[in-house]
């Protein structure tokens, strides 16, 4: 059942069936026309339920994007991964649930036929390069959050669709990571920086540029 929620739209929960697995999600339309999906992907050790997850794809509905939030691992899985924190860091099987999830998107009439964005923070940036290298037809943008694109290894040279990359300017390990990665990839690819902001943008106003920023590309490359 849709409920209204904080986010100025429609909001429920879905049950997205990927790799063998049934993972638990939350779908948000937007009011009025839908421009777009965006499809998150959760860094380490966090969930669909992620406030800062929660409060870019608030802003992103705002401007019209339909976004689907879901959890990368089973609750029997959580609890395992609490203990031993090993799932969330098993990228290739992170990245096959993502795959599974755009399937998904592709066979929901209200969803079908809309240009597809991936958005990926911390080790799940990695996890959505892959997935858009698996699945270059739907997937239209990629926006990494913090992310960890070196992650995604030899799949950075397959990705067809252009990459924004936001890192904090505070965060210089991570920086240099996505330099190296934005190397070795061949679409369209940008690095931007969000001065003062640290790995979590937990800075007044970070995470609004981040939101500003991916909404920015999205919508750009939505419109071509």
């Amino acid at each position: 059942m849709a409920t209204q929620d904080r986010e100025g739209g429609d909001s429920r929960p879905v049950v997205i069936g990927a790799d063998q697995v049934r993972l638990n999600g939350d779908l948000t339309l937007p009011d009025g026309e839908v421009k777009g999906v965006i499809l998150f992907a959760h860094g380490s050790g966090s969930s669909r339920l992620s406030p800062r997850n929660q409060q870019v794809a608030g802003d992103l509905v705002r401007r019209g994007l339909a976004t689907v939030l879901l959890d990368l691992l089973t609750e029997d899985e959580e609890r395992e991964d609490m203990m031993s924190a090993e799932l969330r860091f098993n990228i290739p099987m992170l990245a096959g649930r993502l795959v599974g999830a755009l399937d998904w998107i592709g066979d929901q009439a209200e969803l079908k036929g809309y240009p597809v964005g991936l958005f990926g923070s911390s080790t799940g940036a990695a996890a959505a390069l892959i997935a858009a290298a698996e699945r270059p037809a739907p997937v239209n943008a990629v926006v990494s959050r913090g992310g960890r694109p070196d992650l995604a290894g030899e799949a950075l040279t397959r990705v067809f669709a252009p990459t924004l990359l936001i890192v904090g300017g505070l965060d210089t390990p991570v920086i240099g990571m996505n330099e190296k990665a934005a190397d070795r990839m061949k679409c369209e690819v940008k690095i931007d920086i969000v001065p003062g902001a640290t790995h979590l943008f937990e800075e007044p106003g970070k995470l609004e540029e981040v939101s500003a920023r991916a909404g920015d590309w999205f919508l750009e490359q939505f419109r071509h």
